[in-house]
């Protein structure tokens, strides 16, 4: 049930619907999270059953304009479908102990796929809820397939039911629902043939299943008791993209799409920016590095600061060398500014761990305070610190940060479209 916290607005007055009021059904199906309210809200006749306070169940026939809203605010949901597998490759599984508990929920909610684009396995599902993806048409969702070979799927998740992927991709497909999928690769099970089996059967479903991310498994140092994976290296990269160009070129779309790590570790250049289409899996590190350059290249222009401001720029290791190169063309342009990359290495997670995302606010400390270089200012990507909150990995705050490197200032860049800026303007 939802319960109203806020109604206002002339429909909530004619229906009488006020705080306190808890909606149990919308057209006779249980009303389950906001994604109801948000889908029949859109709607121009339906029909609510609402529990008044006092214990008074009502129904209302709702009719409205489609482009007219009820205007209720409902208490916060509090259920979150938490995962049942357990994935080899889990990152969650490689976390130090001791830290913030947020970072241990293994989410594989449906609603947070749709709202926020998290991937999901659908392996937490029965029936029911898989129709009530569809009627309520939640698209596009975003979907860890991993594999489409269904015995290996069970064998990766360890989990038994988790070989349905195909029917329930096929229902979903014919139901007109737009799924991105993923796979996270782990070397000698996955890759190669499989990967090519798996990319088959996915594009089989296309333009429903609308692309595919490649990408590596994320490995930290507190690998205690797990299953041994490979890391990937310059040669198995390589055969990645070179297996994906193959499939792309049979599809004659651009439907797998290898993750940012690859090209890094290959050496290969970076596809350019249209080969991504609208980017619809950034935040899974697919083209990325090809959007920050060209968005850097369309804001570089010619300026002249003040006085001299000497930056370094973290980043993770894997990045240091694209970041290094576009610091050296703002210096070129801009007078006075005399910017660098500053490599952090990942102690925290472990040097097999890269990535600038990962990066916590000690590992950034220390090598700011250990830099020969003279600093005077740090500029610090926004993805190293919490959504909605500037604190790190590590749980430590961003304000505290900047109190130890006191004398410095500190810069965040929000956006990494605003690269060039965050070094022009700090």
């Amino acid at each position: 049930m939802l319960e109203i916290i806020s109604a206002k607005g002339a429909l909530a007055l004619k229906y009488n619907l006020k705080k306190g009021d808890k909606i149990l059904a919308f057209d006779g199906y249980k009303a389950v999270d906001s994604l109801d309210y948000i889908y029949y809200d859109s709607r121009a006749d339906f029909k609510l059953s609402v529990l008044s306070p006092d214990g008074v169940t009502r129904e209302i026939d709702v009719k409205k304009g489609e482009d007219e809203s009820l205007n209720l605010e409902f208490k916060p949901d509090e259920i979150i479908r938490t995962c049942r597998n357990s994935c080899i490759f889990c990152f969650v599984d490689q976390m130090k102990k001791g830290m913030r508990e947020s970072l241990y929920v293994k989410d594989d909610d449906y609603t947070m796929s749709f709202m926020c684009g998290n991937f999901v396995t659908l392996t937490n599902l029965d029936d029911a809820e898989l129709d009530r993806i569809i009627r309520l048409h939640l698209s596009p969702l975003y979907v860890s397939v991993h594999t489409m070979d269904g015995e290996l799927r069970c064998k990766l998740l360890r989990n038994r039911f988790a070989g349905k992927i195909g029917e329930q991709l096929e229902r979903l497909a014919a139901a007109g629902i737009t799924v991105h999928c993923q796979a996270v690769i782990v070397p000698g099970l996955n890759d190669g043939k499989n990967l090519e089996y798996t990319a088959e059967k996915l594009f089989a479903l296309y333009p429903s299943v609308v692309d595919l991310a490649v990408v590596p498994t994320g490995l930290t140092k507190y690998r205690d008791n797990l299953e041994y994976i490979e890391d990937i290296d310059e040669n198995s990269a390589a055969e990645i993209i070179d297996l994906c160009d193959r499939l792309n070129s049979r599809f004659k779309v651009n439907f797998c799409q290898p993750a940012d790590e690859y090209f890094i570790k290959s050496g290969r250049p970076f596809k350019p920016p249209e080969f991504y289409g609208d980017f619809s899996q950034i935040e899974n590190g697919i083209g990325m590095t090809s959007k920050f350059v060209s968005d850097f290249n369309e804001s570089l222009r010619p300026a002249k600061l003040k006085k001299s401001r000497k930056v370094a720029v973290v980043t993770g290791v894997s990045a240091a060398g694209i970041i290094q190169s576009l610091c050296m063309r703002a210096n070129a342009c801009v007078e006075n500014l005399h910017a660098f990359a500053l490599p952090v290495k990942n102690t925290f997670f472990g040097e097999s761990v890269t990535c600038t995302g990962l990066l916590t606010g000690g590992d950034i400390i220390r090598e700011v305070e250990n830099c020969n270089e003279e600093i005077d200012s740090v500029l610090i990507p926004a993805n190293t610190l919490k959504e909605f909150e500037d604190v790190f990995l590590d749980d430590v705050k961003l304000s505290a940060l900047v109190k130890r490197l006191k004398g410095k200032k500190i810069i965040v860049n929000r956006l990494p479209q605003d690269f060039f800026e965050s070094l022009l303007k700090g």
